[in-house]
């Protein structure tokens, strides 16, 4: 083959070896740190880049999107002196390059121990019921102390997040029976507090019931006096209009009596002294109207007739004692005392009768 040729053809190859070195296209949300003989000379954005051959070469490429960083279950001592396992989740973004690449030499294990100093630190001035309890305020510390470190080595922390807290098994088993104890607090103070609304609302209601059958009663009370008031009113009324005979009265009286003995309570019964009264004015009003109107018989005969008016009316009109009570019970009573005054009515017409009869020579 002609040398001539030869040369040509490894110029060419020569000029695009060069061509194909010089040029750097670099991907989106990616960034080329490029060193010149072994010094920092700058850094690729993203797409077509052109660059020394030979001279010049790529040293890193990052990736400067917000990237998620998962550590290992770290075990950190708390105020209490309890051995807790905690894990975090760390949210990062490379934002200067060149820092990221020369001011630390790895910079997720510097984040990662960072983030375990940190963690005993703020740990180590808790217990463990505020360890449980203060994710939030752990968190933020551990943000802000992160931000603080990393700033130097170009990263910016977004979010420290505690992914899991595990303390040891005897103290779950504790955790567990502490949680049951305060479920069944709460469930006792809730079955007490329903007995107890319970117990008030049926106390509530007795209290209606007893005011409204209360109030049922004495409107049944005020109706009922007014009813017998406005009945006595009439008798009265009627007794005062008609101009009645206390011969009628004191027969009425007698009728009413009996009635007195029908309650169920009444154990014993008292026969007024008005009893014998009310007798009396009874048979004298029959004798009165049996007096025949004819001529006036002999003294003797008058007298023999006294005799046996008084006779009888001591058989017919027994006097009884005022204020004496009956051995028998009230209904008892009540019939004799009827018993009584019908026989003495009976007597009176007997006696009207015989003064009718004619009288011997």
């Amino acid at each position: 083959m002609d040398p001539v040729v030869i040369l040509i053809l490894v110029a060419a190859i020569a000029v695009v070896f060069l061509m194909a070195a010089t040029v750097r296209i670099v991907p989106q949300a990616r960034r080329y740190n490029i060193e010149r003989f072994g010094r920092y000379r700058r850094t690729l954005q993203p797409g077509l880049n052109f660059v020394l051959p030979v001279a010049d070469r790529v040293n890193t490429k990052l990736d400067v999107r917000e990237q998620v960083y998962s550590s290992d279950p770290r075990p950190v001592i708390t105020e209490d002196n309890l051995v807790v396992n905690i894990d975090t989740v760390l949210y990062y973004q490379i934002t200067d390059p060149r820092a990221a690449a020369y001011e630390v030499a790895d910079y997720l294990q510097a984040i990662d121990q960072l983030t375990v100093t940190t963690l005993r630190n703020v740990i180590g001035s808790m217990d463990l019921e505020q360890t449980l309890t203060s994710r939030e305020e752990i968190n933020s510390r551990l943000r802000t102390v992160l931000d603080e470190a990393t700033g130097k080595w170009g990263i910016r922390v977004n979010r420290v997040e505690i992914k899991a807290i595990d303390p040891p098994n005897t103290i779950k088993e504790a955790m567990e029976k502490q949680m049951r104890a305060e479920r069944d607090k709460r469930a006792a103070i809730l079955h007490a507090e329903g007995d107890r609304q319970a117990k008030i609302l049926t106390a509530e209601g007795t209290k209606q019931k007893d005011i409204l059958e209360a109030q049922g009663t004495q409107q049944a009370m005020i109706l009922r006096a007014d009813g017998e008031a406005k009945a006595v009113e009439l008798v009265f009324q009627a007794v005062h209009r008609n101009n009645a005979d206390p011969k009628i009265l004191a027969y009425k009286y007698l009728e009413t009596l009996p009635h007195l003995a029908k309650s169920d309570n009444n154990t014993f019964w008292v026969i007024p002294g008005e009893l014998t009264e009310a007798i009396r004015t009874v048979t004298g009003a029959f004798g009165d109207q049996s007096t025949p109107a004819g001529p006036t018989p002999a003294q003797p005969e008058q007298a023999a007739t006294s005799e046996t008016d008084d006779a009888h009316g001591d058989v017919a009109a027994p006097e009884l004692e005022t204020g004496s009570t009956l051995s028998l019970d009230a209904a008892a009573a009540a019939d004799e005392a009827t018993k009584q005054a019908a026989a003495a009515v009976s007597n009176a017409k007997a006696e009207a009768e015989a003064a009718k009869a004619p009288q011997g020579p």
